[in-house]
């Protein structure tokens, strides 16, 4: 073991750069603190640095062996990681069931899901992506792999998890690879995201019929659901709630109104149905 036979204690606090690199350089200050005090007698000194094997010195400033800066940052990371790709594990009401689907914006999307009888609660929110409870800036700068999704919370007595595919078919285009419409971004990529084997099984044979019916292939992702981050508060019920014009849309079961993503007005542009 290397040891330190000699050395005196520093009048000032040691800069070290961890990093050579010509662009970016970790520097560590290491403060008097860390020395022993320098005794009167300097054989005493002497006597207390051969005692202290060097790893000691390097585990105090987070050098040691098999260490290296940042280290714990990376650790931390790579568990908000393993929790972001975990399983949804919040649970729905008794005798109900979950359901996630993304198909562009979510602001329309959950309307859609809002008016079908037998769905009890809608959600907006985030979901496999890479890290831990993200922003809407965070998802919306594309480095977060999460897609933008409604989770429906369903009576499957009154509704069937297929009656759930036939309105997300019905919503989008799914021959669109992280596009709808105006809306370009991973986010917003088509996606179902299953809870159970028979919904897997439901969602890539409905895939399946789509794909017969179209000419153009399609890109919807059928993946297990994992964790769900719910989206901020002003994106729940957006449209229900009036959305940026206070145009309050119909959350009846049932309805049929067109959906209208930027509020409604007598002379709306095409474009300003459907549009989310």
């Amino acid at each position: 073991m290397l040891q330190i036979l000699s050395l005196p204690a520093p009048a000032r606090p040691l800069v070290i750069f961890a990093s050579s690199s010509s662009s970016f350089k970790t520097k560590f200050t290491i403060t008097p603190s860390f020395f022993p005090k320098s005794p009167k007698n300097p054989s005493s000194l002497s006597k207390t640095l051969k005692l202290t094997p060097m790893s000691s010195w390097l585990g105090k400033l987070g050098l040691g062996f098999g260490s290296r800066p940042g280290a714990a940052t990376d650790s931390a990371s790579a568990s908000a990681s393993s929790v972001a790709q975990g399983p949804d594990d919040d649970i729905p009401a008794p005798g109900q069931q979950f359901a996630q689907f993304g198909a562009g914006c979510f602001w329309g999307v959950e309307l859609v899901f809002q008016r079908i009888p037998g769905v009890s609660k809608t959600e907006v929110g985030y979901t496999q992506g890479f890290t831990h409870n993200p922003s809407y800036n965070d998802v919306c700068s594309g480095t977060t792999n999460h897609s933008e999704v409604v989770r429906v919370q369903f009576d499957p007595k009154e509704c069937s998890y297929d009656d759930l595919l036939d309105a997300f078919w019905a919503r989008h285009d799914p021959t669109t690879l992280n596009r709808q419409g105006n809306d370009v971004g991973t986010q917003y990529r088509s996606g179902i995201y299953f809870y159970t084997p028979e919904q897997e099984k439901a969602a890539r044979e409905s895939l399946e019929k789509q794909q017969q019916a179209l000419n153009r292939k399609i890109v919807t992702e059928v993946l297990p659901a994992k964790k769900f981050y719910r989206a901020e508060e002003y994106h729940q019920q957006y449209l229900a709630k009036g959305g940026r014009f206070g145009f309050k849309q119909s959350t009846e079961k049932g309805c049929n109104d067109p959906i209208r993503c930027y509020g409604e007005f007598a002379n709306a542009p095409p474009w300003d149905v459907i549009c989310c």
